[in-house]
């Protein structure tokens, strides 16, 4: 594929395109070039920059602001700190050079066809959260869906555009570049449920939803990709088609779960909603007494993870962390300990006190660690939602690296004692910043079966998702970051790998170097599948991304010193 060092790049005709898009060609500028020297330079500027840089949203809303950038070519500089840039050091590296502000479906496939005509490399972008690089891509050009805005559509009663179909509950219609809070407010305002992102800034209609997509509702009501009714999708030839059960049900099952970016761009979702109850929930902190003393608070660490699946058949669902050494003095003013917060909406507070006994008396045994639970009761899911889980997150460290694993019910009652090994070798040590993150949301509606379902087939017998995370400053260097990499790689998530071996990663939360991915993202022969899928509706591969499917096709040559450069077809 060309990029910009090619000679043939300077005879693209741009201008072309930008005439066919109605002038909404953008030629991309890193978010912060302003604060370089150059003819972008800005000083007040460049101090909102500064001020933003974690904010999610500001990242969203610019066309190559990532949320959790891989490599980041042009960082942020505060200036008001003293802070002095280094000269050159701000370039696009691997953002795409070219962006297609769409507002309008037409648009879109304009983009996709000129790309094809000029062999340029094209990329697929929502939001901007992005944790596997799927929407970067060197010498590029960058279809962006942010504005495309065709409402949110409510239905009493959901009527499929064509055929008929087993679901008469209510369902919304998501046309465009929504962010879940967006469809919140119209669902919560009719006192329902919808299956989203924990995240109210994750994109709605991109990655989450086509990669599965977990949320505290996904134990009642199941992933977010199995609440897809339909969905409108342009193709690699610039046709849009209703993938349904009833028509092109093959890349209907490929878009609930197979990925996003790889068969075509979603343009509308239509998903299922449903009504919203009383919700109890409870948070839980446990801090280690002696910051030094690990083992006690490791063997804690362990009975609450056997105690897991126990809870989630329960009811409860939701989100924790915990750490040996976390800068960040979250758990109980102390930087060591864990929480979490969890709910359940099949239960009454004493029906939910009383599946939390048992776990509570076991963690209280432990004379080296302080136990503390606090219950909530909340009139709905909405509340309960605003209250303890619908928090926009800040980016935080943007060099870092993460892997995730899934856990069926086996595994974390089976052998207490292996469970414990594998515990301590994700904790890390008190000379490392790990953190580990527990997200209890399988189990319930999950572990139901799915007719048209692209999902790794390991999420059916799946109670919880555990991530494992290490960062670093920049500062460090290369050598340090490799080094970083392949302990979350190798040594705690091949761990994980080898406690479970018949499960896998959640593919939007997954390490993005990892050499089994196939396998742990799609599952070995769901992969056969969605490749035939691929290779139906996409045969010349226009839509590629990283680790996605039908990646294998194409290899990057990169560029000395770099971690990116340019395509080659295999």
């Amino acid at each position: 594929m060309q990029t910009p060092h090619d000679s043939c790049w300077k005879k693209i005709n741009w201008s072309a395109l930008n005439s066919t898009v109605s002038g909404k060609l953008i030629r991309n500028t890193p978010p912060a070039a302003s604060c370089y020297p150059g003819s972008e330079y800005d000083k007040e500027e460049c101090g909102y920059v500064n001020s933003q840089w974690s904010n999610t949203t500001f990242q969203s809303d610019e066309p190559i602001g990532y949320s959790y950038p891989i490599d980041n070519n042009c960082p942020v500089v505060d200036r008001s700190a003293g802070e002095i840039p280094w000269p050159g050091a701000c370039g696009l590296g691997p953002s795409p050079v070219y962006t297609v502000n769409a507002t309008e479906p037409e648009e879109l496939a304009a983009g996709i066809a000129f790309a094809q005509e000029n062999n340029v490399r094209l990329v697929i972008r929502n939001t901007g959260h992005d944790l596997l690089g799927k929407s970067l891509g060197y010498g590029s050009l960058q279809i962006w869906l942010r504005y495309i805005r065709k409402g949110i559509t409510y239905q009493p009663t959901f009527k499929p555009s064509k055929g008929t179909s087993d679901w008469n509950g209510a369902a919304f219609t998501v046309a465009g570049g929504y962010v879940w809070d967006e469809v919140y407010k119209e669902a919560f305002a009719r006192d329902l449920v919808v299956v989203g992102g924990g995240d109210p800034t994750v994109g709605v209609i991109g990655g989450y939803i086509q990669g599965g997509g977990h949320s505290p509702a996904t134990h009642d009501f199941g992933l977010a990709s199995d609440q897809i009714l339909e969905a409108d999708i342009i193709l690699a030839d610039g046709s849009i088609v209703t993938a349904s059960p009833s028509s092109h049900s093959d890349l209907f099952t490929a878009i609930r779960g197979g990925g996003g970016g790889t068969y075509g761009v979603v343009i509308s979702v239509t998903i299922k909603a449903f009504p919203s109850t009383p919700v109890v929930a409870h948070s839980l902190l446990i801090v280690p007494k002696f910051s030094l003393i690990t083992g006690p608070f490791l063997d804690a660490i362990t009975d609450l993870y056997s105690a897991f699946p126990a809870l989630s058949d329960a009811g409860f669902s939701g989100y924790g962390s915990w750490s040996l050494c976390d800068p960040v003095t979250k758990y109980g003013d102390s930087s060591a300990g864990y929480q979490h917060a969890f709910a359940t909406m099949n239960k009454t507070l004493p029906e939910a006190k009383a599946a939390m006994e048992p776990v509570l008396t076991t963690l209280s045994s432990y004379d080296c660690v302080d136990v503390s639970v606090e219950w909530f009761e909340f009139p709905s899911y909405a509340a309960y939602y605003r209250a303890l889980s619908g928090v926009h997150q800040a980016t935080g460290v943007p060099e870092f690296s993460l892997a995730s694993r899934m856990f069926d019910k086996d595994a974390l009652t089976s052998d207490r004692d292996a469970l414990r090994e594998v515990v301590g070798k994700v904790a890390g040590n008190l000379l490392e910043t790990t953190i580990n993150q527990v997200l209890l949301v399988g189990g319930g509606k999950v572990l139901e079966e799915r007719e048209f379902s692209g999902v790794n087939p390991a999420w059916r017998k799946t109670y919880l998702i555990h991530i494992v995370a290490r960062g670093w400053l920049e500062i460090f260097g290369p050598v340090i970051a490799k080094g970083i990499q392949d302990d979350i790689t190798y040594h705690k998530y091949a761990a994980m790998k080898e406690f479970t071996p018949s499960t896998g990663s959640y593919l939007n939360e997954a390490d993005r170097n990892n050499p089994w991915w196939k396998e742990d993202f799609y599952g070995e022969t769901n992969y056969d599948r969605l490749l035939t899928i691929k290779n139906k509706y996409d045969p010349n591969g226009v839509f590629y991304c990283p680790t996605c499917v039908g990646s294998t096709s194409w290899t990057q040559h990169n560029l000395l010193g770099e971690s990116y450069g340019p395509l080659c077809a295999e």
